[in-house]
């Protein structure tokens, strides 16, 4: 009873997920521009789908956003990376708008947000205004597009959830004024063994073949003949194209036919936030990091749990056993229906797999289920994976060499880069040697492409490193004893500052990180903006909070995240 209560709710929950909104037509754009996309919604990103649209703004910070419908401003967050500035609206459909990236809002809630970081002594913040505070109708200002948070360039990030569940939908099933005609592009098809012992075309690895065609109808050339013995699953790069748009934006839906049975589709309507990670299940993760490339899976691994798939026939896996010739179509489409097909034939071969083993004998890894708590234990190092944290079961490899004189411990290799997880694991490293006095400097570090040293943030149990990394790669114990690097950008001892709006001050720390910053003018604090991807200070003079034509006097402390502590002290004439 218990297991069938379970799968009722998993199937509503997937149901809500992807039913369609009553009403199309409830919002508007959020800008009073022409709309033109740089990304769509579940666009592949980096450890995560895109939960909204990137609507370009013209290359400048500064364009009006406007509600999309009427509403009421029921949060209010402001942070060095993420969103940065963003505002969210509660609407009586019961579906929420968000806008991030912006540069500021309207007078009336800049003002109000203010008052509310000098009086938590905090540019980051988040605040719940009452739902009778900040109440705009549909087309009101609300606030000026930017640049802020983890932005790359001018635009806004405009989100569409449904309110209950905080669940993004995709805002292009809403009818806004997005167009869009064009099909489809399909660029690459990848097969994939999905068995110890399947061939494809000779070999038992991925077999990658670029599509020709176009205007919706794509094909192999004629000496791609492909032979499959055994379970295999296919993949593809493809992408979509809107009117008014350059960018190559996700496509909305893939579905696989063999023989004209469905076998796998995926719709990219709505999902949650906490399987936004699954990302790295549904591509082709090695092929992202060696490549840059995109490849979406038309299969499912086995603890992949993203609820955009639907109709799975052995979650996209077909057996090629029978000798037999089978007819393979994929068919992508874009939110609009515009429509393109990959079509082709795979020989199914009963015996070229015999006595074939896909990959080097178990015996010389450690075998970790999917499904299972995993410890792996060597002297100074320990991994522990709990279940849950891979993708498939693994067959796990580790190895470790000497480090050099400015390394702690060992050099570990833990596994390896290409293979993803889905949650922090847990790895402990045991120091070799321990400096005097500067136990709380040390720390676990991950060696990154081109030597790059990622520091991971780190504790210290019963005489031990310990830290929860986010990927398998290549690990030490390092130290940082090196305070921040402030950078007065001509802010001189006494300078004249008369006339000026604000000053910048550049803070830097190349190795555990910028954790905190205090500053103070005249002895009280002052409303730094932190723009952390350009390591930047913000000042903006108030003439509310201190007095004209005078001498003040500047103090910034930063501190990184192995407690190392630079300060900057100041006086300057406003």
């Amino acid at each position: 009873m218990y297991l069938i209560r379970i799968l009722l709710i998993s199937i509503l929950f997937i149901n809500k997920l992807n039913e369609e909104p009553k009403d199309k037509t409830i919002f508007e754009s959020p800008v009073q521009i022409p709309l033109s996309l740089s990304a769509n919604f579940g666009e592949l990103r980096q450890d995560h789908f895109h939960s909204g649209i990137d609507i370009r703004t013209q290359g400048v910070t500064g364009k009006e956003v406007i509600a999309a419908a009427s509403g009421y401003v029921y949060r209010i967050s402001v942070s060095p990376g993420g969103f940065g500035k963003a505002l969210y609206i509660h609407h009586p459909s019961g579906y929420t708008t968000v806008y991030g990236h912006l540069d500021k809002f309207i007078p009336e809630i800049e003002e109000y947000v203010i008052s509310r970081q000098y009086a938590d002594r905090s540019y980051m913040i988040t605040l719940w205004p009452p739902s009778d505070k900040f109440r705009f109708n549909q087309g009101d200002i609300i606030a000026y597009s930017g640049n802020s948070g983890s932005s790359s360039g001018p635009h806004l990030h405009f989100e569409i959830r449904k309110s209950e569940e905080e669940i993004p939908v995709n805002p292009l099933l809403f009818k806004f004024g997005i167009e869009d005609n064009y099909e489809p592009i399909i660029d690459k098809l990848v097969i994939y063994p999905a068995g110890r012992k399947t061939i494809i075309n000779n070999q038992s690895k991925p077999l990658k073949i670029n599509v020709t065609g176009g205007n919706g109808n794509y094909y192999l050339a004629s000496r791609n003949e492909i032979v499959i013995s055994g379970p295999a699953g296919f993949g593809l790069k493809a992408y979509d194209l809107l009117n008014n748009s350059y960018s190559k934006c996700a496509v909305y839906s893939i579905e696989l036919k063999v023989d004209s049975l469905p076998v796998y589709n995926y719709l990219m309507d709505a999902f949650s936030f906490n399987e936004s990670r699954y990302i790295n299940s549904h591509i082709d993760y090695e092929a992202y990091l060696k490549e840059n490339v995109y490849i979406e899976r038309a299969f499912v691994l086995p603890n992949d749990k993203l609820s955009v798939y639907h109709e799975l026939v052995n979650k996209g896996i077909f057996d090629f056993k029978d000798d037999r010739k089978h007819h393979v179509e994929i068919i992508v489409t874009d939110i609009n229906n515009n429509k393109s097909v990959l079509s082709f034939f795979v020989k199914s071969d009963s015996s070229s797999g015999e006595g074939v083993s896909n990959g080097p004998d178990e015996k010389d890894f450690v075998i970790m289920p999917y499904n299972r708590n995993n410890k792996f234990v060597s002297k100074n190092a320990t991994v522990i994976i709990p279940a849950g944290v891979l993708y498939d079961t693994l067959r796990f490899e580790f190895s470790k060499t000497s480090g050099n004189p400015d390394m702690y411990s060992d050099i570990y290799r833990i596994h390896n880069k290409y293979t993803p997880v889905h949650k922090p694991y847990t790895l402990y490293i045991k120091p070799g040697r321990i400096p005097a006095g500067k136990e709380s400097k040390l720390l676990i570090v991950q060696i990154a492409d081109e030597l790059k040293r990622n520091p991971l943030a780190t504790a210290w149990v019963n005489g031990t490193l310990m830290a929860n990394p986010t990927t398998f790669g290549i690990f030490y114990a390092g130290i940082d004893t090196v305070p921040p690097v402030i950078s007065g950008n001509g802010l001189t001892q006494g300078v004249n500052l008369s006339g000026k709006t604000e000053f910048r001050i550049k803070i830097i720390d190349d190795f555990s990180g910028i954790k905190s910053y205090e500053p103070q003018i005249d002895g009280k604090w002052a409303l730094f903006e932190y723009d952390q991807k350009n390591s930047l200070l913000i000042y903006r003079f108030d003439s509310k909070r201190i007095t004209k034509g005078i001498k003040h006097s500047l103090s910034l402390t930063v501190s990184d995240n192995c407690g190392n502590v630079s300060t900057l002290n100041r006086d300057f004439v406003w």
